[in-house]
C-alpha cells in the first residue's frame, strides 16, 4: 500500500521536474537536449550573456601538490521574456547546455 502511494506522489511530481528544464520560445519548446546553436536559432540572441573561465585543478597523490589540469568555461545566457513571463536562464558548461531555469523576480 505504501509503495502505491509513493509511486502516485512521484508520478505527480514528474511534470514539475520536467517544467524546470524546458521553456517556450514562440512555437518551440527548449530543453537541455538542444545545443546552444539550436537554442539561439529558435529563441534569437539572449538579452544578456556572462562568461567565466576557471582552472581545473587536481592533487598529485604522490607529492600532495596541486596542479592545473585544464580549464572549464561556464556561460550564462538570459532571455528577458517580457512582463508576463519570468526571465529564462540557460547555463552552458564547456559548450554543452547543463541547465535551464526560471529567474526568480
Amino acid at each position: 500500500m505504501n509503495a502505491r502511494i509513493l509511486a502516485t506522489v512521484a508520478a505527480s511530481l514528474l511534470p514539475l521536474v520536467a517544467s524546470a528544464e524546458t521553456f517556450r520560445c514562440g512555437k518551440w519548446i527548449i530543453s537541455i537536449e538542444l545545443t546552444p546553436g539550436e537554442i539561439i536559432s529558435k529563441c534569437g540572441p539572449p538579452t544578456s550573456q556572462d562568461s567565466r573561465t576557471e582552472d581545473v585543478k587536481a592533487r598529485n597523490p604522490n607529492t600532495g601538490l596541486i596542479f592545473k589540469t585544464g580549464e572549464t568555461t561556464t556561460e550564462t545566457w538570459t532571455w528577458d521574456r517580457g512582463p508576463q513571463a519570468a526571465p529564462m536562464v540557460v547555463t552552458i558548461v564547456d559548450g554543452k547546455v547543463k541547465s535551464i531555469e526560471r529567474l526568480r523576480k
